[in-house]
């Protein structure tokens, strides 16, 4: 199925012009190699230019349309019309001579086989440059001596005869074409389309993936030893064609060329799309979805009103979104040579858009500054802030996230990871406690009741953990009058050990508060005992021994409803 809608991707937006026609695909360029008509090379030329990548400018190599690029593993192969300095030149940057010679002759073979009966001036210019170049000099030539540096670095080099870029020549083009057309091999039924095509035994190879092979790295591969059912090898385990093997990765490739579309949670790569390739989706999903700046002309309160105009199945004409668009989510993580699949999401805008919106009603709490929590900063509440590797764990990232695409229950793990977090901290803020209240209110449990998952302070609710949570912070907040500006409250010593085991520990607490109230005026006792009266007169006689973890969820809401109900209280006066 993925690489089905990856394929039909391809199409939508062959039908826009957006990707280049099959044979061709979008390759960075670092230098022009330029040579006039007898193939003297007279200059080398970089390739770059300044783009905006969320909100910074920066100067990167030229993206160009070439002939496709072929896979290599370990063997020699060389690209047409383009490749790096040891094809194009033959240049040793690794020690290792006879191997750029080896790499140079076979650039040499494949322009000759493509174009040695070509009439053009280009092409007879690109066979004399081959034919006259020396690769056991190339290091002492000075026009290559010049950028010799940057040319280790292994950027890609293309030829440029006489001004003019020979892969835009049409007669250098067609050439190509045919060559990739008549490729050979075993005819088999795609599994993809279902045609009958020429089997892809190796398939191209996917770029920017985070953490994945700069080179890029293989989405669908089979080991040639490890994979061999019934004498098939390599790809021939599952027989894709030629023409779709190249739609589904030139597809994916160009999705991943799209740095300020492409999103990350954890370690994992994720990028979007919708049926026709209409970029409006993607631009939502990533406003809504992962926190990104919205759409261009979209206020915030304009991207609030489209989310939930969508989520009640309702289109948004005014910027041309329909809640019946069919939308992907695809989410990639490396493996070694190979990418794995983290997730994969398929389903209507306006479903996803009902998942999101549920998630962050869910979420909503009060004292959160904004009203959403994007999915890297729900999953940064379950990393150490002061650990030197702040990613969260892989396997949370890709449930936690597909819990909120699919709508379905949280995992525990999130809980787990959460509460870790408090007790290592003994606080709750804000972000933690709108989690713990998001996931009691999916995941439903009986010892968390409704009456305690309020946006704000529930001040009639009589639950016992919610209500100790509760009169903890007054106790803290009555130390903090009674001793100005100290340094470490109750909080620090005895909030972990409260939530837990609160027959022990308020005892301890009512003497420390009687010890504070002594020292404050009259008018702040009589405010401070009105409280705690009011909140003791909810609780049994015997305090419960033991909370256990969805208890002292209860007992968390508790403290930071009552703590936050105190802020606002400031705020107001």
């Amino acid at each position: 199925m993925i690489l089905q809608a990856l394929a039909k991707l391809y199409d939508d937006l062959l039908n826009i012009g957006a990707i280049p026609l099959p044979g061709w695909s979008q390759i960075k360029v670092g230098f022009a190699l330029c040579i006039d008509e007898n193939g003297e090379v007279t200059q080398i030329v970089p390739q770059v230019r300044t783009v905006e990548r969320k909100n910074k400018t920066v100067t990167e190599n030229r993206t160009m349309e070439l002939p496709a690029a072929v896979k290599r593993s370990s063997g020699i192969q060389s690209n047409f019309l383009w490749d790096n300095s040891t094809y194009i030149l033959g240049v040793d940057e690794k020690g290792k001579a006879d191997r750029s010679r080896d790499c140079f002759n076979a650039c040499k073979q494949l322009h000759k086989e493509i174009i040695g009966t070509l009439q053009g001036r280009e092409a007879k210019a690109i066979l004399s440059f081959f034919e006259k170049w020396d690769p056991g000099k190339a290091g002492e030539n000075p026009i290559v001596a010049e950028v010799k540096e940057e040319l280790y670095k292994g950027p890609n080099l293309v030829f440029m005869v006489n001004g003019v870029f020979a892969h835009e020549v049409p007669e250098l083009r067609e050439a190509w074409t045919r060559h990739y057309e008549q490729a050979d091999g075993e005819t088999i039924q795609c599994l993809i389309n279902g045609e009958n095509d020429v089997l892809e035994r190796v398939h191209p190879a996917i770029k920017g993936v985070r953490n994945a092979q700069s080179s890029g790295a293989a989405l669908v591969s089979f080991n040639a030893d490890s994979f061999c059912s019934f004498n098939r090898e390599q790809g021939a385990n599952a027989p894709i064609g030629k023409k779709a093997a190249f739609a589904y990765t030139s597809a994916l490739n160009h999705l991943l060329a799209e740095k300020n579309d492409v999103q990350f949670v954890g370690d994992t790569t994720v990028v979007c799309w919708a049926d026709g390739a209409k970029p409006q989706y993607r631009a939502l999903s990533s406003a809504s979805l992962f926190g990104q700046a919205p759409p261009a002309g979209m206020t915030e309160d304009e991207l609030r009103a489209a989310v939930k105009r969508l989520a009640n199945g309702l289109p948004c004409p005014e910027y041309d979104l329909s809640p019946d668009t069919v939308f992907y989510i695809l989410g990639l993580e490396p493996n070694a040579a190979r990418i794995s699949v983290r997730f994969f999401y398929r389903n209507s805008f306006g479903a996803l858009m009902k998942n999101v919106n549920d998630h962050y009603e869910r979420l909503r709490i009060e004292g959160e500054r904004s009203d959403t929590l994007p999915l890297w900063a729900l999953l940064r509440e379950t990393v150490n802030p002061s650990a030197s590797d702040k990613t969260p764990s892989p396997v949370l990232s890709g449930a936690v996230t597909r819990a909120v695409l699919e709508g379905t229950r949280y995992p525990a793990a999130l809980l787990e990871a959460v509460t870790l977090r408090i007790r290592a901290e003994r606080d709750i803020k804000s972000a933690k406690a709108a989690i713990i209240k998001a996931y009691y209110l999916k995941n439903q449990n009986p010892k968390v009741p409704k009456e305690v998952l309020t946006v704000s302070l529930n001040e009639s609710s009589t639950n016992i953990p919610y209500t100790l949570g509760r009169l903890f912070a007054v106790y803290e907040a009555a130390q903090e009058r009674a001793n100005p500006g100290i340094s470490a409250t109750i909080r620090d010593k005895y909030f972990n050990a409260a939530a837990a085991t609160p027959a022990h520990i308020f005892p301890v607490l009512n003497n420390l508060y009687q010890h504070h109230i002594r020292k404050m005026d009259a008018k702040y006792r009589v405010f401070f005992d009105k409280q705690v009266g009011d909140l003791t007169g909810n609780l049994e006689e015997t305090l419960p021994n033991r909370l256990g973890l969805p208890e002292q969820g209860a007992f968390q809401l508790g403290y930071y409803h009552q703590k936050q109900k105190r802020f606002e209280k400031k705020e107001n006066n």
